[in-house]
């Protein structure tokens, strides 16, 4: 037969579990507006008597109680492993859009102060030397609006090159954020592995490893996947960053400068093989950045100063100035961030095919290269449509990924997340589970104390 006092055992389990669970959704509504906490759930499971099959081994009692068999945090794998990837994603998108965003305002296209209203307004200007080839005021100011458009390439190529430089800064920023979050997990591994040997409960410390996971996903496209012993490996491009208690580094080397980018490329690889890190996220939109959209966008400004240069000064060239000068260059200097004027007199202006005359041949020439279609014009219209189409999808891309990074967040924490609802229930199904269980315990004392205390004392 069970033991009277075996009861006592029971209600003393139910004590203990449902104050267990009491201390978890407590935990739970503490931290709801935590971020990176994910809620947890008592698992209780009821407690059976002896399993033996010997006769005088087993109980004709129902159980022995209930116990508590984990604390389990409310993640789905799936879930957390497509939130990484989509946040990468997004990540990515929204840095390349930036990035698109500042280049379009060096630009600053359509505009009537931009660049190509200035090329217009220059070539106006030689239009205005061929129908005034006598006055010096129409050359003087041929020479200030042609000064005006070398110091818009000038500017753009600086505005460009500024740009590259602050995001190689932010790069190497990254790039020591990364090595120090690989750490990070290292170490939590290893106390996450101790804790699960020993049996104790380890999920605010997964937590935080998710979050450095997490950041790391954005950062650099970063994967991860669980070990038996609780410990998680990470990968960048395939490649292992975090390895069970150990890490691995990366670093930039190369040009620090744009315009050393041609000769010394900026690389992003990895310390102990020099191999190029094949990095998402954040970190893999700077590095497209750096190595592919600011150096075209400049090379293709650099072609449009070069078409410039090489058009007028092969038809000033050949012309004659109005005190005889011939021969003489208009613009110096190769490409966007080189290119001057090179006269200063007005005098020398050539704008006549014949020496001594104001036939206005070359002005006239000139005047007319603005609507060439392989003129200097052209070839920067191209350039901004190109960049234009290139902003757009970029900024529908992000705009895309946005609202998907936003579905599978709500489907996270609806997961995961802290339902105030949900812990007010629980809290107030422990209460009535602790007091019932309170209650069966006092009411076995009641018995025992009347078996005890007061059976044979009739007569007495």
């Amino acid at each position: 037969m069970p033991s009277s006092f075996g009861s006592i055992n029971t209600a003393l389990t139910a004590l203990y579990a449902q104050r267990k669970g009491l201390d978890v959704t407590g935990q739970n509504i503490a931290n709801a507006n935590t971020p990176g906490y994910t809620r947890q759930r008592v698992e209780m499971q009821s407690q059976v008597g002896s399993t033996s099959s010997a006769m005088y081994a087993t109980t004709e009692g129902p159980g022995t109680g209930v116990g508590v068999t984990d604390v389990q945090r409310m993640r789905d794998q799936y879930l957390e492993d497509r939130g990484r990837t989509e946040h990468a994603n997004q990540a990515y998108l929204t840095s390349q859009s930036s990035a698109y965003a500042s280049i379009e305002d060096v630009f600053s296209e359509p505009s009537d102060t931009a660049l190509q209203a200035q090329m217009h307004d220059m070539w106006d200007a030689w239009s205005d030397v061929a129908n005034n080839p006598q006055l010096a005021s129409a050359r003087s100011a041929l020479i200030q609006q042609s000064s005006t458009v070398a110091d818009g390439l000038n500017s753009a190529h600086q505005s460009l090159t500024s740009q590259w430089g602050q995001n190689r800064s932010s790069l190497d920023a990254y790039v020591d954020q990364v090595n120090t979050a690989a750490q990070t997990i290292a170490q939590l591994n290893d106390s996450i592995v101790k804790a699960k040997a020993s049996g104790s409960v380890h999920n605010e410390l997964e937590d935080q490893r998710d979050q450095a996971v997490q950041q790391l996903a954005e950062l650099t496209g970063a994967s991860a996947s669980i070990r038996p012993n609780g410990a998680m490996d990470v990968f960048v491009g395939g490649l292992s960053l975090v390895s069970g208690f150990t890490t691995r580094k990366m670093e930039i080397v190369g040009a620090k400068r744009l315009d050393d980018q041609a000769v010394d490329p900026m690389t992003l690889r990895w310390s102990d093989t020099g191999s190029a890190v094949e990095a998402g996220g954040t970190m893999g939109a700077m590095v497209d950045t750096l190595t592919t959209i600011i150096p075209q966008i400049s090379s293709a400004l650099d072609g449009v100063a070069a078409n410039l240069i090489a058009t007028v000064n092969a038809a000033h060239n050949a012309g004659f100035s109005i005190d005889g000068s011939t021969g003489l260059d208009f613009f110096n200097g190769t490409d966007a961030g080189t290119i001057k004027v090179a006269i200063t007199d007005p005098a020398q202006v050539a704008m006549s095919s014949t020496a001594g005359a104001l036939d206005n041949t070359v002005a006239d020439t000139l005047a007319a290269t603005g609507s060439s279609p392989t003129g200097p014009d052209s070839e920067y219209q191209t350039m901004i449509g190109q960049l234009g189409v290139a902003a757009q999808a970029s900024g529908r891309r992000s705009e895309i990924q946005n609202t998907v990074t936003e579905q599978v967040d709500a489907a996270r924490e609806a997961q995961s997340g802290v339902n105030l609802d949900e812990e007010m229930t629980n809290l107030l199904t422990y209460q009535r589970g602790y007091e019932a269980a309170s209650r069966v315990l006092t009411t076995i004392d009641s018995m025992l104390d009347q078996l005890i205390n007061r059976t044979g004392l009739v007569g007495r």
